[in-house]
């Protein structure tokens, strides 16, 4: 446990946030001292984003106060916040694409002229110390989602803050990135940096933090030093009660296999990322894609649904014994292909439309064309059938799904691709930042859609989902599958082994 006697740097009392009448925080006491890794666990909509969003200036509360280093303060916007040392990296990437690497990293820290060669050079040189592989000349439009959130991490670093707010840091790293990070933070902590960071890797919390806090319903529900709390009664204090993650499956209980498969792949290369990758997706069964960032798995998936091309001589691709080659995701939603994308604010939704208007989009997109008169009202009732199926928690179907939760914005893009009638959905990450509590339901979802004889691709860099939900599970390692194994000859060692040997 970190040394608390010092005064915090940061203390809110008896904070409230409302939205329209809604509390998003309520009545909040909360401090953080020098020196200190607190963690912030509590399901999505408990108030962990609002409460680090008002400590970082992004917005102001309705009620209560803030103090630094003992003194009333206002933030009204995040420069004030920065003004007083204090850096947010946020979950959803704030980076701008059409920057290089290094130019985003020192964006707000330039100077009247700048050198190309000293901003690649500091740039380099914090990447280097967070131990990150990524080449500060690249354009951050170009980075997969664990490559942008590294380098949001190095412009909190850069920028010497006195307080560094992760949300969800390691959501997209691989677990030797996620050592370093905590490395980091360790040797940030020693130089008296005060941190709060929220990730739903319990055990991160349990293993890293100095001090625990659990929101519950925007209330503060639970807080002390980390030794205090185990993942049961973390659980119990986020979900009012326990919750088992257990899938109801024993190992011989996989489904039996089709003779058919609803999609093989033969031989797909796509420039460097995908190496001559074979395999097959059955009807009724979830088929697990283990491996590394980096192993290909997302790249695979986007040349199955043609988001991107593969090479010329790229290989053969089945759907229901049918050659298929794609060269737009529009023709394979209509073929009954669906891809619930990794980066949900990216490729999931439209965050200026509401609930309805996402869901009824993805229903247009394969059943809508060539239709001059909408059936409005068979729309408006799918979206309500879906809202309810999947328990979308909302203030109804017209809330803009910028406004909802993490858990409740991912449920909405299943929602969307399921509305499709899919022959075969592809789940690429699809419980990442999302609470235990939808995790739960999330993956309810999927062995629902594989019991009603679906064909399910699931990707997953979390080995207890992969090892939960998957009937077979196929290990990726350099653009290609090094392994396969059954449900009931699969274990964590064995898959990493194939990962990374």
């Amino acid at each position: 446990m970190t040394e608390t006697a010092a005064p915090p740097i940061i203390r809110l009392d008896k904070v409230t946030k409302r939205y329209g009448g809604i509390a998003a925080l309520d009545g909040v006491d909360f401090d953080l001292h020098p020196g200190e890794i607190h963690a912030l666990a509590g399901e999505n909509g408990a108030g962990k984003s609002t409460l680090c969003k008002l400590i970082a200036g992004v917005i102001t509360p309705s009620e209560g106060a803030l103090q630094i280093d003992g003194a009333p303060a206002t933030l009204a916007a995040p420069k004030d916040a920065s003004r007083r040392g204090i850096s947010m990296v946020y979950q959803e990437t704030t980076l701008v694409p059409q920057l290089t690497v290094a130019q985003n990293i020192v964006l707000g820290r330039e100077r009247v002229f700048n050198s190309v060669r000293k901003v690649r050079s500091a740039a380099r040189q914090v990447l280097q110390r967070l131990n990150f592989n990524v080449d500060p000349g690249q354009l951050a439009g170009s980075l997969s989602a664990a490559k942008r959130q590294m380098v949001e991490i190095a412009r909190a670093v850069l920028n010497d803050a006195r307080v560094i707010i992760l949300d969800e840091p390691t959501a997209a790293l691989t677990p030797e990135e996620t050592e370093h990070l905590f490395e980091l933070m360790g040797a940030l902590k020693k130089r008296g940096v005060a941190m709060i960071f929220i990730s739903h890797a319990l055990e991160e919390a349990l293993t890293y933090a100095d001090r625990i806090s659990v929101l519950r319903n925007g209330r503060l529900v639970a807080t002390g030093p980390a030794a205090d709390f185990d993942r049961a009664r973390l659980i119990h204090h986020m979900v009012g009660e326990e919750l088992l993650e257990t899938s109801g499956r024993g190992p011989s209980e996989a489904r039996p296999r089709s003779a058919l498969p609803v999609l093989r792949v033969e031989s797909l290369r796509m420039g460097s990322m995908v190496n001559n990758m074979s395999f097959s997706i059955f009807p009724g069964e979830i088929t697990g894609i283990a491996g590394l960032i980096g192993s290909g798995r997302s790249e695979m998936a986007k040349v199955v649904m043609g988001h991107t091309k593969r090479n010329f001589d790229g290989g053969r691709i089945w759907l229901d014994g049918r050659e298929v080659r794609y060269a737009l995701p529009a023709q394979a939603v209509a073929d009954g292909i669906a891809y619930v994308s990794e980066d949900r604010k990216l490729d999931g939704f439209f965050d200026t439309m509401s609930i309805r208007e996402n869901i009824e989009l993805g229903w247009l997109a394969k059943f809508g064309r060539g239709r001059f008169l909408l059936p409005m009202a068979r729309l408006r009732g799918l979206a309500t059938h879906w809202s309810q199926r999947l328990s979308i928690r909302s203030i109804g179907d017209n809330q803009s799904v910028l406004h909802l939760s993490g858990g409740n914005q991912q449920k909405v893009v299943i929602a969307k691709s399921l509305a499709q009638k899919p022959r075969l959905v592809i789940f690429d990450e699809p419980t990442r930042g999302v609470d235990v509590g939808a995790i739960a339901e999330i993956r309810n979802i999927i062995r629902d859609f594989a019991d009603a004889g679906a064909g399910v691709m699931l990707i997953s860099s979390y080995l207890p989902e992969i090892l939960d939900l998957s009937d077979r599970i196929l290990v990726a390692k350099g653009g290609a599958i090094a392994a396969e194994f059954s449900r009931e000859d699969a274990t964590a060692e064995a898959i990493l082994n194939a990962a990374i040997h």
